[in-house]
């Protein structure tokens, strides 16, 4: 659990000793908790409610948004669209996704670059549009001060990645996992295990349970619902800009213990579509080859969507 609260403060020195307790845990798992974060209470449960208020309604009103017709897979995502776990079954989840919400003048559509381009927003539940926006605000919020942290984790300044932040990319998704079925096949779950892509994500979990983490000994452990909190955990891209200091950690989704619905609010946030990531020039030696190469944001995460998309397809 870190605490944000001093993060906060004009005192440099209380930012840094928040980034360095990121520092710590990022070598060791790459998740953690965050608490005063200063997004209310009162949004992170509607946010919730608003995923339960959409998975409710019949499937027919849900397929007005089929993520299938979207040409950058917005929208709603039925059970099994997607697989993660390379080699395993679908996905047993559902899900409705949003990203950055780009029309044809922008100059991405216009290039055709892939997954960019305008969102499907549901006529219901009634202002659904105007609350996921309000909480994508926040998780910007959250997501540019976390990004400032980690650069001071790597002894960074705290704007090293103000460029590719003026537009950052970013995905969030409602979910929806229901009780694991008896007859799944063989290693199917609500999410197989993975690593996420990108640089952060934003979870925001309900009070079932059911994350769970692969830590140093390759054993499951429980990620709980901690009320107030986000789960946050570093993505792949992290891996290449620490040279492999910090961990992209496997973690799955088994819902096999409540007998009730999971919903969750994951949002995952990066710099801009072309913002080059590589070795931070703290972690290396003059002369120095760094053990990963250089990737852009953009096109790493394109990769990875024709990779699990095109498994489930």
């Amino acid at each position: 659990m870190i605490d944000l609260a001093p993060s906060f403060s004009e005192d440099f020195d209380a930012r840094k000793a928040v980034a360095w307790e990121i520092h710590k845990t990022a070598r060791d798992t790459g998740f953690f908790y965050i608490k005063n974060h200063g997004v209310p209470h009162s949004m992170m449960d509607r946010q919730l409610d608003l995923a339960r208020e959409f998975f409710s309604l019949p499937l027919e009103e849900k397929l007005k948004t089929d993520a299938r017709n979207s040409p950058c897979t917005r929208g709603y995502e039925t059970p099994g669209l997607q697989t993660l776990d390379d080699g395993s079954p679908p996905d047993l989840k559902e899900g409705f996704l949003i990203g950055c919400d780009l029309d044809e003048t922008h100059p991405y559509v216009q290039q055709g670059i892939a997954n960019c381009g305008p969102n499907q927003w549901p006529d219901q539940p009634a202002d659904f549009k105007q609350l996921y926006e309000a909480y994508v605000d926040e998780m910007f919020r959250v997501g540019r001060h976390l990004m400032a942290l980690l650069a001071l984790s790597l002894d960074l300044p705290e704007d090293f990645f103000s460029e590719g932040l003026k537009e950052p990319l970013f995905n969030s998704r409602l979910l929806r996992y229901g009780p694991q079925p008896e007859n799944t096949a063989f290693n199917q779950m609500g999410a197989g295990a993975h690593t996420d892509w990108g640089m952060i994500t934003i979870l925001l979990q309900d009070d079932i349970g059911g994350l769970e983490v692969e830590n140093a000994a390759g054993e499951w452990i429980a990620a709980p619902p901690i009320p107030g909190t986000f789960v946050i955990n570093l993505g792949e891209m992290v891996r290449i800009l620490s040279n492999g200091l910090y961990h992209a950690n496997m973690h799955r989704v088994l819902n096999n213990h409540s007998g009730r619905d999971r919903f969750s609010v994951p949002t995952f946030f990066d710099p801009s579509y072309f913002y080059e990531v590589s070795c931070a020039p703290t972690l290396l030696e003059d002369g120095a080859e760094p053990k990963y190469p250089a990737t852009t944001v953009g096109g790493h995460i394109a990769d990875m969507y024709r990779k699990t998309y095109g498994l489930a397809a």
